[in-house]
């Protein structure tokens, strides 16, 4: 019988080769950036082969309106693509909430002392 750490469920957890996992850190910048290249470079490949069929579609319909939708639809793939790029991971149900309502009267407390100007 394999000795085991207790905590993975295979011999191997703990060794070199498969680290135990002993903290819930976020993935790293790198690895987010990585992601989001990706999904932007997903999304903007998209954009070519459809000016592509847009002119495929002209020669073999013969109708311009069918091209001009084609491209209508690809126009707003960069604003896409950039807005889901630079979203952030989802918030993990452990990460707290910034908002605090408990301050929520007045900033500043009315003055009760009088002043004399003189």
């Amino acid at each position: 019988m394999a000795r085991t750490s207790g905590f993975g469920d295979s011999s191997e957890s703990g060794t070199p080769r498969h680290p135990a996992l002993i903290t819930e850190a976020q993935q790293s910048i790198e690895d987010q950036h990585r992601a989001r290249v990706k999904k932007y470079l997903t999304i903007m490949s998209f954009r070519i082969p459809a000016l592509i069929l847009a002119a495929l579609a002209y020669g073999a319909f013969g109708s311009a309106w069918i091209s001009v939708g084609i491209i209508a639809l690809s126009i707003p793939l960069p604003w896409i693509a950039v807005l889901i790029a630079n979203d952030r991971p989802p918030r993990s149900k452990d990460e707290p909430s910034r908002y605090d309502n408990r301050n929520s009267g007045r900033a500043i407390e009315p003055r009760t002392d009088r002043t004399i100007e003189g």
